[in-house]
C-alpha cells in the first residue's frame, strides 16, 4: 500500500498528468487553441475544483469504512447527475426511477451495516458519497468544457486547478507532499498512469465516440476489482451483510445508466 499521505497521493496524480499531457496540447492538439478565449476556460476551472473536493471526500474515507463499501458509495456519480438532470427539466424513463430507488436501498444497506460497525466507518460512508456529488460536479463541468476544448487543454486546466487546490489544503493541514520512500514514489507513478492517464483522462477521450453509457458500465468493474484488491492485498473483507448493499447499488447505477439518455448522465469518477 502507499504510506504517503492521500493529498499528496491526489496532488501528484494530478500534477504530473497535466505536466504529461502538455506536449501533446503543444503539439498534436495545437490548432485547437487558435481563437481560444480565457473565457473558455472557465467550466475547466470549475471542474477541477470539484475534481478536488472529490479527492479530498473520496481518498480519507477509503481507510475509515470498507475498500468495498467506498467504491461502490463513490460510483453513485450517476445517480446524481440524473437528478440534477431532473431539477434542470429533463424528463427521466421509469427505469432511470427504478435504478434510483435500488441504488438508494443499497446505500441505505450498505449504511445500515456500518453504523452497527463504527461512527468512523459512518462518516466513511458519508464522506464517499459526497466524493460521487462533487464528481457529478466535475463531470458536468467538464462536459460543457468539452464543448469548446480539446482533451488535453481541458485535463490540462483541470488537473492543474485541482492539483493547486490539494496543494494549498496540503500545506494548511501541514501534510507532507514530498519525502516518501522509492517504494511510495513507484505506487504514485502506478497510481498516475493506470488511474489518471489511463483512467480519467482516457474515459473523457472516448466519451464522445462510444457514449456515457458504455463508460459508465465499464467504470462499474471498479466495484469487484476493489473488493479483489482488498481481499487479497488488504485481507480486507467486507460485512457480509453489506454484500447485499454493495450489489444493489451497482444493479441501480447500471440501470440509471443504462435507461438514461447520453446527455443526461455521464461516467462517474474515481
Amino acid at each position: 500500500m502507499v504510506t504517503a499521505p492521500m493529498l499528496a497521493l491526489a496532488f501528484w496524480r494530478n500534477a504530473a498528468a497535466a505536466a504529461a499531457l502538455l506536449p501533446v496540447l503543444l503539439t498534436s492538439e495545437r490548432a485547437t487553441l487558435v481563437g481560444l478565449r480565457w473565457r473558455d476556460l472557465g467550466s475547466s476551472v470549475v471542474a477541477g475544483l470539484f475534481l478536488a473536493a472529490h479527492f479530498a471526500a473520496w481518498l480519507p474515507s477509503l481507510s475509515m469504512t470498507t475498500v468495498a463499501a467506498s467504491v461502490a458509495l463513490v460510483t453513485t456519480t450517476p445517480i446524481w447527475t440524473a437528478l440534477a438532470a431532473r431539477v434542470s427539466g429533463v424528463r427521466l424513463p421509469p427505469a432511470v426511477w427504478w435504478g434510483l430507488l435500488l441504488a438508494f436501498a443499497g446505500v441505505v444497506l450498505v449504511v445500515g451495516v456500518d453504523v452497527t460497525v463504527s461512527a468512523e466507518a459512518l462518516a466513511g460512508d458519508g464522506l464517499a458519497l459526497l466524493g460521487a456529488v462533487c464528481a457529478g460536479g466535475y463531470v458536468l463541468a467538464g462536459a460543457r468544457a468539452r464543448q469548446r476544448l480539446a482533451t488535453s487543454a481541458y485535463v490540462i486546466v483541470c488537473y492543474s486547478v485541482c492539483a493547486v487546490v490539494i496543494a494549498v489544503a496540503a500545506v494548511a493541514l501541514d501534510a507532507p507532499l514530498t519525502g516518501f520512500a522509492a517504494r511510495d514514489w513507484w505506487l504514485i507513478a502506478g497510481v498516475t498512469v493506470s488511474a489518471q492517464l489511463f483512467g480519467h483522462t482516457l474515459l473523457n477521450l472516448v466519451l464522445s465516440s462510444v457514449g456515457p453509457t458504455v463508460v459508465s458500465l465499464a467504470v462499474l468493474l471498479e466495484v469487484p476489482g476493489a473488493l479483489l484488491f482488498a481481499l487479497v492485498l488488504l485481507q480486507q473483507v467486507p460485512p457480509l451483510l453489506a454484500l447485499p448493499g454493495v450489489l444493489l447499488v451497482v444493479a441501480g447505477v447500471a440501470m440509471v445508466v443504462r435507461a438514461g439518455r447520453p446527455a443526461t448522465l455521464v461516467e462517474p469518477a474515481t
